[in-house]
């Protein structure tokens, strides 16, 4: 580093002594020296001590501040040492010093704050070309530190040089320069403080000044590439809606260089103008595209956009290849200029419905969608980021196509979608959607989730409060919305977009099929109430709001709530149970105080949640909803109720008592929110210091009672409930205890019976006991008066060695054995085991006798 100051401070000296040769041990400078204009030799040692003094900053910041002396030769010599500071060479080792490293001389430059002063001595330089661009080179080297554009960005560094990028300068090297420091200023500090600081008139004036030229006198690879980061840095700017644009005529122009290829113009600036299909002009062509897209974000651009007919000259890429055709691009760039105008123009055409309309934009738009969806080759090569997904098919430009008549539809502009309607649009996009379901494959199925995902949103819109229009979309379009339904519920987490496809579906539901007889007897035919049930039960909450309010609409129809009963979840669950403990989640996440029960703790304020709590009630405007009218539309508290309702309370299978405890709450919803938006009225006169007349505090009062006489009564009811259930349990264990007493009792009875059968069998002299005591009980229950002329006769059988009672005793004269073949008679099997006599039948062989008849006889 010595090494350096003396060189540095050798070529700065006067004239006449610049030849004099000095060695490095005889150079430095002191600050009053320096003042003073005069250098003389000093040691090395008074160098180092002027290094190693903390308060000087290292002697860097020194250097910068020589920039202040009006000398030409030194200004440059202090250039020269700075860039040597990136790019030194190792120098000749000196005995008893080490050589600092590069990293440590960086640190000691942003440390020593040179980036500032280096900014700072721009103002000194306007018409010196050559220490301008010294510095500049400087900057260039110390913006590659975070550190040091801080710095430079809290000295204005960005405008400073941006106002000068027109300047004179036969070599080039000050745009090229100064272009790289502002990116690198852009990229390294306070992005927005660098936008800020170059929003101004005569900042945008010079960039476009400089744009302008490239983009007509620029015909050098270089020139291409520095024109187009020119319009990058344009397009960063224009991000900024205070950044003075449209004053300055930049975006006039801009629109201009974007269109001038589709549209003729006879400006001056273009006429004769061609790009090439080159990399720099392809680039420059989206990045046009792209800065319209920023532009028109600002309201005053539209003007603009219409005299330039940007409109126009998009559509001019939304048509199928023309064969044989000769286009100034290549077969992939035009492909990606395609969808880059598609996108643009989904951002532009809601702003211009007239020049879309007038353009015939909805007829251009079907006809490439009919291109699209039909089996004409294309090799579409998939490139870029707007052609993802889409190679070697027409997936991405089905995708920009949907996208755009998306956001056509969602301005809800009746024009443009009676115009879509009369030209079949619901049917051609219904049928897209059918022939899409036969081509999904794993690889694009994230792009063709979104394709189907677009095409109900779009048919949501169009559908939407016109009857006509839903009988268009008919039972075709509910056998589509049924068939994605029946979606594995295990997809919609897979983050695909399954989810998404999900909730356009329910969407259509409910503007395409709700309010359409027809279509909803059709959507009830095919089990889509079960359907909608099956995703209910998958208990996502971000589905529940939007079906319980289908089913709301849905229990309008009279034939809903037989298929709602006959609903039937996991472990026999029913709709009417799924909805109660959805209920009793809700009121879970919401911090509603229940006990263990499910019973109603505070009786004045039974279905306050936590949030509520918290909220202290203040007066409000008649026309601004109150907490608790505003609870209502953010959980799905009220549209069980209403859904349990239209089901009628009182005839709901499949409830626990639990249940029945929870939905005592339910049916009395609605008598609560009313007392619990009364309260609120109460306690905002009462904070407006308001005095009500007599009668309406008696009435107030009255209101308040009643609700908690209601929650009271409730609470009554539910402890019946519980105790029932108790009474009902407490019986039920009863029951399991007496048939677990009389199970242990006959058991004992058996075992006892075999004790006594075993000794019977095993001890003659009990045997004989119990012989003696069966005819002892047999002799007791004859009848001792005997009626005259009876005859009597013997009940027990002599000779009988049986203990046990016996039945009456039959003799038969049994069948011969050989006839009858024993157990295994009438079988082949038999047949094939026991052919001997005394076994099976036997088969018999008929023969004929004399007379013509059949004998059969043993084979």
């Amino acid at each position: 580093m010595s090494a350096v100051v003396a060189t540095v401070m050798a070529e700065a000296q006067e004239p006449g002594s610049r030849n004099k040769s000095i060695t490095p041990r005889q150079l430095s400078v002191t600050e009053d020296e320096e003042k003073q204009g005069v250098f003389k030799p000093m040691d090395l040692n008074r160098v180092m001590k002027l290094l190693e003094d903390k308060d000087k900053n290292s002697f860097i910041l020194l250097a910068g501040d020589l920039m202040k002396i009006p000398s030409s030769e030194l200004r440059i010599q202090i250039c020269k040492c700075i860039v040597d500071f990136y790019h030194a060479e190792p120098k000749k080792h000196i005995p008893g010093y080490q050589q600092a490293s590069s990293s440590y001389k960086i640190k000691m430059a942003e440390v020593g704050g040179l980036a500032k002063t280096m900014v700072q001595s721009m103002t000194l330089l306007e018409n010196q070309l050559v220490e301008k661009l010294w510095v500049l080179k400087v900057l260039q080297h110390l913006s590659t530190s975070e550190v040091n554009c801080t710095l430079m960005m809290k000295a204005q560094a960005a405008s400073g040089i941006c106002v000068h990028l027109n300047d004179p300068d036969p070599s080039g090297q000050l745009l090229f320069r100064s272009s790289e420091i502002l990116w690198n200023l852009l990229e390294k500090s306070s992005k927005e403080e660098i936008i800020q600081q170059l929003s101004n008139l005569e900042c945008l004036l010079t960039l476009k000044e400089v744009f302008k030229n490239l983009f007509t006198r620029g015909f050098s690879h270089y020139d291409r590439q520095l024109r187009n980061d020119i319009l990058v840095i344009t397009t960063i700017i224009a991000q900024n809606p205070g950044a003075p644009m449209i004053e300055c005529g930049f975006t006039r122009d801009l629109i201009l260089f974007a269109t001038f290829n589709e549209v003729k113009s006879q400006n001056p600036l273009v006429k004769g103008l061609k790009l090439s299909n080159s990399c720099e002009d392809f680039e420059l062509k989206k990045l046009l595209f792209n800065i319209i897209v920023i532009l028109c974000k600002d309201l005053p651009t539209v003007q603009l956009l219409i005299d330039g007919k940007v409109v126009l000259a998009l559509f001019t890429y939304i048509k199928k290849p023309e064969k044989h055709k000769i286009i100034e691009w290549s077969a992939a760039q035009h492909e990606e200029l395609q969808l880059h105008a598609i996108a643009t123009l989904s951002s532009v055409a809601p702003l211009l419905i007239e020049e879309y309309m007038s353009c015939q934009g909805n007829a251009r738009v079907l006809a490439f969608l009919e291109w699209c969806d039909s089996e004409d080759p294309f090799i579409s090569q998939g490139n870029s980021f707007h052609g993802a997904g889409g190679r070697g098919n027409k997936f991405a430009q089905m995708r920009y196509s949907l996208r755009l008549l998306r956001a056509m539809v969602y301005l809800e502009d009746e024009t443009v979608n009676t115009d879509l309607c009369e030209k079949g649009t619901i049917q051609q996009l219904i049928g897209i959607f059918k022939n899409i379901i036969s081509k999904t494959n794993e690889k694009e199925e994230a792009i063709i989730l979104e394709i189907q995902s677009d095409i109900l949103l779009i048919l949501s819109g169009l559908c939407e409060h016109h009857i006509q229009r839903k009988e268009i979309f008919g039972t075709e379009g509910v056998d589509i919305v049924l068939h994605v339904m029946k979606t594995d519920p295990k997809k919609i987490q897979s983050g695909l977009g399954y989810n998404v496809l999900l909730f356009s579906t329910l969407d259509s539901i409910w503007c395409c099929i709700l309010g359409c007889y027809s279509s909803e007897d059709y959507f009830l035919e095919k089990e889509g109430i079960f359907l909608l049930l099956d995703v209910l039960a998958l208990n996502q909450k971000k589905f529940c709001n939007l079906i319980l309010g289908i089913m709301v609409e849905f229990c309008d129809n009279p034939k809903t709530s037989a298929h709602v009963n006959a609903w039937r979840g996991k472990k026999d669950q029913t709709a009417a149970s799924l909805l109660i403990k959805l209920w009793r989640k809700e009121e879970k996440d919401l911090g509603v105080k229940r006990d263990k029960n499910g019973k109603i703790i505070d009786t004045k304020k039974p279905l306050f949640t936590s949030f509520q709590e918290e909220q202290k009630i203040m007066p409000l405007p008649a026309n601004c909803p109150s907490v608790a009218v505003m609870d209502i539309a953010e959980n799905i508290r009220a549209k069980i109720y209403a859904v349990l309702g239209k089901l009628d309370f009182e005839n709901l299978p499949g409830l626990s008592a639990e249940d029945f405890v929870t939905l005592c709450i339910i049916h009395r919803y609605l008598d609560f929110k009313i007392g619990e938006i009364w309260n609120e009225i109460y306690e905002e006169i009462k904070l407006e210091k308001l005095r009500p007349v007599t009668a309406d505090k008696k009435i107030l009062e009255g209101i308040t009672t009643a609700s908690e006489n209601i929650g009271k009564m409730v609470v009554s009811l539910q402890n019946e409930m519980i105790e029932s259930q108790a009474r009902q349990d407490a019986q039920s264990e009863q029951k399991v205890y007496a048939k677990i007493q009389a199970t242990h009792k006959q058991r004992d009875l058996a075992n006892k019976s075999w004790e006594n059968f075993l000794a019977r069998t095993s001890n003659a002299k009990t045997l004989k006991k119990a012989k003696r005591l069966q005819e002892k009980a047999i002799e007791s229950s004859k009848y001792k008066g005997q009626p005259q002329n009876t005859i009597l006769h013997r009940t027990v059988i002599k000779g009988l060695n049986t203990t046990v009672p016996s039945g009456g005793v039959v003799t038969v004269e049994s069948t011969p054995v050989r006839l009858l073949g024993g157990p295994l008679a009438d079988t082949d099997l038999a047949l094939k085991k026991l052919p001997i006599r005394g076994g099976a039948l036997q088969r018999m062989k008929a023969i004929k006798i004399g007379n013509g008849q059949n004998k059969s006889i043993p084979s």
